[in-house]
């Protein structure tokens, strides 16, 4: 993990600081002519190769629900999705911030912070439970950041 300066952004839930910035925030993305309602949606939907899978995940009212579809081993993940995961979630992640203007303005008012998911769990997306997680979601938040600082 990137050492976070003093100046770390801690996100998580729809209920903490920065909602935006989660996942389950209420920015839809489209890809392929279809109307994601979530990132998570559409993240969960990317591991499956069976449109009507992924069609029951895009229909799902909420992300959680999206996100517990997701999980299922029931129906066969697509072989190649730990090497396409990360350009998954980039590329949503990027669609979403370059769509939506209020994420967006949240986003570049953290200026140069440290953005990091606070996930108890998960430590490829997020810090994990020991605060020395991989951190991917903030990385690229903040490398989204730097884009549109960019641009």
């Amino acid at each position: 993990m990137t050492n976070p300066s003093e100046n770390t952004i801690y996100f998580y839930s729809m209920t903490d600081e920065y909602p935006e910035f989660s996942n389950f925030a209420p920015y839809g993305v489209e890809f392929d002519d279809r109307w994601w309602p979530t990132v998570e949606h559409y993240y969960q939907a990317m591991k499956f190769h069976e449109d009507d899978y992924r069609e029951r995940i895009r229909n799902c009212g909420k992300p959680e629900d999206a996100k517990a579809y997701g999980n299922t081993r029931q129906i066969p993940m697509r072989s190649d999705w730990e090497k396409i995961k990360y350009q998954t979630m980039l590329d949503a992640v990027r669609y979403k911030f370059k769509t939506h203007e209020h994420p967006r303005n949240i986003l570049l008012s953290t200026g140069q912070a440290h953005l990091a998911e606070n996930s108890p769990v998960d430590g490829y997306w997020g810090v994990g439970p020991d605060g020395n997680g991989l951190n991917r979601l903030g990385q690229i938040l903040m490398k989204i950041r730097e884009e549109l600082q960019d641009s």
